[in-house]
């Protein structure tokens, strides 16, 4: 690949890191990822990867822009209420860099589309806020060899880890969704907003590090933070050769959409 002057200056800054360089930047315009949700994770996530140069993105999303979301989804504008949240987010991806190729999918992410959707991409970034969309994305993930970034936030607190194939998966540390009244969503308890740009940003710095080869993944533990007293942990945890999923003797050898939980709250 040949970089014209204004990709130079425009990728200056990753040039010249010793461990991206040429090589990287140029990893990262042939690089895929999906970004599945336009929302609190995704809108921050979709941004600082445009901005690095990431080829293609993919945002798959099936709502339209509420005022509600405004606190925290700064992908988003005022002007963009009411409008599909992908093809708001791809009109801010092609403003912050023309190089790269943005595919929408104004849907919903279901067993019979997941397979197809996923295969286009190198990389899948979970932005969603359910727990079932995120044990599928989990199950399409591991049967089909994908790797992903999780995150998940609430109030002030945040999780997130990566997904790579032989590594501890969603299902070896949370092998079903929570029953219902257990967790609330963060429409139910709330969320600080900068929380989501926290986390999000973390999950596309995991994404860069994975099309780049560079650094360690946040494989096999969770790294977990707390913004009120702002402190991080990671935890570490190992395959769990009893996971359904990804264990010696699987259960889930097929897709299927987990039950909705629904919290009293």
């Amino acid at each position: 690949m040949n970089f014209t002057d204004i990709q130079i200056e425009r990728y200056s800054r990753h040039i010249i890191l010793k461990d991206v360089g040429v090589e990287g930047q140029i990893k990262l315009l042939e690089g895929k990822v999906l970004v599945v949700g336009a929302g609190g994770l995704g809108s921050p996530a979709a941004l600082y990867l445009a901005a690095a140069g990431v080829g293609t993105i993919g945002i798959i999303d099936n709502d339209v822009v509420d005022i509600t979301n405004l606190q925290r989804q700064i992908i988003h504008t005022t002007p963009d209420i009411n409008r599909p949240k992908v093809i708001s987010a791809k009109e801010k991806i092609e403003k912050i860099n023309p190089d790269v190729k943005v595919k929408t999918y104004h849907e919903l992410l279901t067993t019979d589309n997941i397979n197809d959707i996923f295969s286009e991409y190198d990389f899948i970034l979970d932005g969603t806020d359910n727990f079932p969309t995120k044990f599928l994305i989990n199950d399409a993930c591991v049967l089909s060899g994908k790797s992903f970034s999780h995150g998940g936030i609430i109030k002030f607190d945040g999780q997130t880890m990566t997904y790579t194939p032989g590594n501890t998966c969603y299902r070896c540390v949370f092998n079903s969704p929570p029953p219902k009244g257990l967790v609330p969503s963060c429409s139910q308890a709330g969320v600080l907003g900068s929380v989501a740009g926290i986390l999000g940003t973390i999950q596309a710095t995991e994404a860069l590090k994975y099309l780049t080869g560079i650094g360690e993944l946040l494989t096999n533990r969770f790294l977990i933070f707390n913004a009120l007293s702002m402190s991080f942990r990671s935890v570490h945890f190992n395959r769990n050769e009893n996971c359904p999923v990804c264990g010696i003797n699987p259960t889930i050898t097929e897709l299927k959409l987990e039950e909705m939980p629904v919290c009293d709250l």
